[in-house]
């Protein structure tokens, strides 16, 4: 089979760790030997490469074409309008991506279908450049193009119209598969095929020489994600002063670190806490294993892929309870689900895996349980049936 994979989710050369999930669900699809794919990852145009201008600089900085685990990734530039993107973003990325697919197809990947993820703009493009070109396209969601996007007039009504456009659609967790039915979607088009976990990279390492290295003492917390609200970053931070004894590290960037980090200093926690800002995953496995626990406070999340990798390390959870969370930390071996989401809930929910803490094997062990092979086999009696090449 022939796929073309279509996100603005996926890594680049400028941001090797965004969307770096769909990279990796699209590498182990490849691998089995019965899918051949070209990436379409658009990137909204800038004209100003310095960096000066933030993000919308190294959008400039991306390469046309790169090649990433074997794959040709190729992006192409859509226009982002400021205040009004959000509207017209699905339509002007069909129309600048169009040119891009006449030329793969001229130089002979004609691929059989598109493989499209996250909602909106992403999955309406995809299907509008579907009836374009005549190709069955799946769409899979991911989080907030189903949680929140919804809820705003056109893109609520752009997202109704993909879903039922649409050849296929898989959702990352079974709380979206149901939202989306609940939007309108087709029950029998809507598969759910969790995410899965990478066990080679994220293992179990000596954790002794790990925390040496990395000047870690004392019981310590992790923290992983993107510096933006939804994250809750400041709720773990706050559960500190009912956490005496607790050390916090936080990995990512974003826009609230100043804010974050003020925080810290207001509650008098400042020296309990370190930013360690973006990691690359290499090096997220030496903090994982680190680690006595990773928290997660986020009010939304479709898959949390951090917290099957800190599971993998053998380092337990503590979650908010949201969307897909609860089937990823479905057992006392994985951790422990907040039962309120606050600062007094993030501090009882550690308290209580302080309380009962598994062994870092039995951890592990529950993370093995996550492996790709089944949302592979998943994808593969999809995209077969939807071709009519089932075996």
């Amino acid at each position: 089979m022939k796929l073309l994979t279509f996100s603005t989710l996926f890594p680049n050369l400028e941001r090797p760790g965004h969307g770096i999930f769909v990279e990796t669900r699209l590498r182990h699809l490849v691998a089995s030997g019965r899918v051949e794919s070209r990436v379409v990852a658009p990137v909204p145009w800038f004209p100003l490469r310095h960096a000066r201008f933030g993000t919308y600089g190294r959008f400039a900085r991306v390469p046309q074409t790169e090649v990433r685990s074997g794959i040709e990734v190729r992006h192409p530039r859509y226009a982002l309008l400021p205040k009004i993107g959000m509207t017209p973003a699905p339509l002007l990325m069909a129309m600048a991506v169009k040119p891009v697919l006449h030329r793969l197809i001229a130089e002979g990947f004609d691929f059989d279908a598109i493989d499209a993820h996250y909602f909106y703009p992403d999955g309406v493009a995809a299907a509008m450049l579907g009836k374009e070109f005549g190709k069955p396209v799946v769409i899979t969601a991911r989080g907030s193009d189903i949680t929140l996007l919804p809820q705003y007039r056109w893109p609520g009504k752009m997202i109704r119209w993909a879903a039922n456009q649409a050849a296929g659609i898989i959702t990352v967790c079974n709380a979206l598969r149901d939202e989306l039915i609940v939007l309108g979607a087709d029950p029998a088009k809507v598969v759910s095929l969790r995410n899965g976990v990478d066990l080679e990279l994220f293992r179990p390492v000596d954790r002794d020489a790990v925390r040496k290295d990395l000047g870690i003492d004392g019981f310590t917390l992790l923290s992983v994600g993107n510096l933006v609200p939804v994250k809750g970053h400041e709720l773990t931070i706050g559960a500190l002063t009912e956490l005496p004894e607790a050390r916090l590290m936080i990995a990512g960037s974003g826009p609230e670190r100043e804010r974050l980090e003020a925080l810290a200093v207001q509650l008098q926690v400042a020296d309990r806490v370190r930013f360690l800002g973006p990691q690359p995953q290499t090096k997220l496995r030496e903090y994982y294993n680190a680690a006595d626990a990773m928290v997660l406070s986020s009010s939304r999340e479709g898959w949390a892929n951090v917290l099957l990798e800190s599971m993998a390390c053998g380092t337990p959870v503590v979650a908010s309870k949201v969307w897909g969370t609860p089937e990823v930390v479905a057992h006392a071996d994985a951790g422990v689900l907040m039962q309120e989401r606050s600062v007094s809930g993030v501090a009882a929910a550690v308290r209580a895996l302080q309380a009962a803490y598994p062994s870092r094997v039995a951890t592990r062990r529950y993370a093995e349980g996550f492996s790709w092979d089944a949302t592979t086999q998943g994808q593969l009696q999809l995209f077969g049936r939807i071709l009519g090449r089932e075996h």
